[in-house]
Parts: structure tokens; sequence; C-alpha cells
């Protein structure tokens, strides 16, 4: 029988597998999306998904890789914006990916790989968001509690969506706040843990 496409490479067909769950998990839902789903968007036979992917929550930490090396990349070019603009950027950026948040706050307890991702995405995220904190001149012995703050900012913006204004508006407060953050008390768990 002659052969009408070239052979693929496993990459390629991986990264196809992806695209398409990455595409129906992000406007359909993951608990929505049956691998029969993905598997004719992706052009292939349900079972094929198989041979790349161990389960569909394989496939979930593929998509979450997937989304977060496109998202760092883009975040590359904000840099040098000011460090509020940065985090609006990344907030409306994360709400693209709602349905895709979600469903990593679900399966956490139930799903050791996506746990493990939702994790490793956390130390990213806190990382990022304590270098942002230190280039407002936090003190390092405020860090932990500042990052924390921040932390429940953007998770509160994702559970609770708001208007842009009223996301600027928070922001600013978390970044004037967080540069005239003070020092902890003698005593304090900080102070104590050597944080």
């Amino acid at each position: 029988m002659p052969r009408n496409r070239r052979p693929q490479k496993r990459e390629e067909k991986r990264a196809e597998i992806v695209a398409a769950a990455a595409e129906l998990f992000t406007r359909t839902g993951y608990d929505e999306t049956p691998m029969t789903a993905i598997a004719a968007a992706a052009g292939v036979a349900t079972n094929t998904i198989y041979w790349y992917f161990a389960d569909k929550d394989a496939l979930l930490v593929a998509v979450l890789d997937r989304v977060l090396a496109a998202e760092l990349s883009d975040a590359a070019q904000h840099v040098g914006d000011p460090w509020e603009d940065q985090l609006l950027w990344a907030v409306e950026r994360l709400e693209r990916y709602s349905r895709l948040v979600t469903v990593v706050h679900a399966r956490t307890a139930i799903a050791p790989a996506v746990d493990a991702w939702h994790t490793d995405f956390h130390r990213l995220a806190e990382e990022m968001l304590a270098h942002g904190f230190r280039r407002l001149g936090v003190p390092e012995e405020s860090l932990r509690a500042s990052t924390q703050v921040g932390v429940f900012v953007v998770e509160g913006f994702l559970l609770h969506p708001e208007t842009a204004p009223s996301r600027r508006e928070v922001i600013d407060l978390l970044a004037r706040l967080g540069s005239t953050a003070p020092r902890p008390l003698p005593g304090s768990e900080e102070t104590r843990s050597g944080s």
C-alpha cells in the first residue's frame, strides 16, 4: 500500500498529541475530554496515545510542561517591565488557563505526577515572586512572608476573577506593601529559622 505521508518522528507525534490535548483541556476541560477526543484531534488511534503516555495524568503533565515553557518564553519579553506589570501579565496569562489551574488543584491529592508538577510550579512561582520583591527592596528576613502573600493574591485572582482595574489596584498595593515590609520582630519564627 503506498504511503501518502512521510513517516513521523516519535517526538513529532508526541507533540501533536500534547497540542491536541492542550487545546481540548483548555477549551473543554480535563474531565470533560475523553481520550478518544484527544486521539481524534491528533489524528491517531486512542491506543496510540498510551504508547506515549502512561495515563491521562501523564498527558496532563506534558500539557502543563508545554504551556509553562511557552509562557516562560513569552515572559522573557517582559523582564524589563515594572514588577507590577509583570505580575499583572502573569495573572492574565494564567486566567487563560483557568480550566488547567482548576484541574491541577483538584488532582494533586489523587495523582502523584500532577502533585509533583504542582510542587515544582509553586517553587518556580515563589522564586519569581521573591525575585520581584527583592527588586522592590523587601528585606531578606521579610521575603518569605511577602512571597506567601503574593502567592495568595495570585491564587485569589484565579479563583475569584476581578476586573482589570481592580487587579491593578491590588497588585499596586501589594508592591507598595512589599517595598515597606517591616523587619520581623525578635523571637518570631522568621528570625528563629534564619529566613
